[in-house]
């Protein structure tokens, strides 16, 4: 038995995935003929209430292109520290496209609205920085799969119009905040001048995410798509994936929320002071390990001899996520290795 817990992201299209992979028809997207990213744009920004969509490769592309159409070379966007955009992006806003940052702390990565309206400089001239974008992440990965709040997402773009500064939302898992809440996915994103969303991650497609907006700023970011390397071909192989995983596997993340937070009880209950099981609001599970003993790395080493695999994200603390190839049999394999390991302790 075996339960790979590493991200969300290592999910393998399902057989009736391949059936629509393989009989998606295609075009040339560069020309903006390929009839199944089109259908799959169309959709993704229909869900999400914008005009239009973009598909891109990857979802650190679709969040750069989205940076870049609000930020210019040397202004700045605002972020909280542990915000995918600046920790695990490498440095990318910088390196293409000249934009300074600057990162407001947060527990568990929940929005804070005040953080960010502090943090903004607007008017500055020639003297400061002047913030031209905030960006916010839904649910937050490293925060631990954390459900910002409607209303304080409300809160920033209020202060943000005011004073004519653009938000872009990174929603890699906005789905799983969709599900987990209940609130409409367009009720977050009309929030939002652009929203990135992830295919590959729990909805299980092997490639691709879309970056939402208005038309003519997609426009302007399909050109800047295809000078940084990612205009397809005949993608709509992969992008009929993207739409099979819309339409089928979206309701289906309550089940990977169901297992996190079972097994945040079960690790709660051995290892006190370890996790919250009622922060665990969706698929990601965060745990300090130290309370029982364990070093991170050390945990990490020792379940995966007994086939189970996750990730340490600090010297003290493992993530775990749930996704669409972890069933309950793994998440009850996952649950007995890791509070035996929790109960026992290290051994040396």
């Amino acid at each position: 038995m075996r339960a790979d817990l590493l991200s969300d992201t290592l999910t393998k299209p399902t057989p009736a995935m391949r059936e629509a992979m393989a009989a998606a028809e295609v075009g040339d997207d560069v020309y903006g003929e390929d009839p199944s990213i089109n259908a799959l744009e169309n959709r993704v920004a229909e869900l999400l209430g914008h005009e239009a969509g973009l598909y891109t490769p990857t979802g650190s592309m679709a969040n750069q292109l989205g940076l870049r159409l609000h930020v210019r070379p040397g202004e700045e966007m605002i972020c909280d520290s542990l915000a995918h955009v600046v920790r695990a992006e490498l440095g990318a806003a910088a390196v293409f496209s000249g934009i300074s940052s600057r990162t407001w702390v947060s527990q568990r990565g929940l929005l804070d609205p005040q953080q960010p309206i502090d943090l903004m400089i607007t008017g500055a001239g020639a003297y400061q920085v002047n913030t031209a974008l905030v960006v916010l992440e839904n649910t937050h990965n490293f925060g631990g799969g954390t459900v910002q709040p409607l209303e304080a997402i409300r809160a920033v773009r209020a202060a943000t119009r005011e004073v004519h500064v653009s938000m872009h939302l990174d929603g890699a898992r906005l789905w799983n905040a969709h599900v987990a809440t209940g609130i409409p996915l367009a009720d977050y994103a009309q929030e939002f001048d652009t929203v990135s969303v992830c295919l590959s991650k729990g909805l299980g497609a092997p490639v691709g995410s879309v970056l939402v907006g208005a038309r003519d700023a997609i426009d302007e970011a399909r050109i800047w798509r295809k000078r940084y390397g990612g205009g397809m071909r005949q993608a709509g192989i992969l992008a009929a994936g993207g739409l099979y995983a819309v339409e089928h596997h979206l309701e289906r993340l309550a089940d990977d929320h169901a297992r996190a937070r079972r097994a945040a009880v079960a690790f709660a209950e051995v290892a006190p002071g370890s996790i919250d099981p009622t922060s665990v609001e969706t698929n990601i599970l965060v745990m300090d390990v130290s309370v029982a003993g364990w070093a991170s790395a050390a945990l990490v080493a020792a379940a995966l001899e007994e086939g189970v695999r996750f990730y340490a994200v600090g010297a003290k603390a493992v993530r775990l996520v749930w996704h669409l190839d972890v069933d309950d049999a793994g998440t009850d394999h996952a649950i007995d290795v890791v509070t035996r390991l929790l109960r026992s302790g290290p051994t040396s």
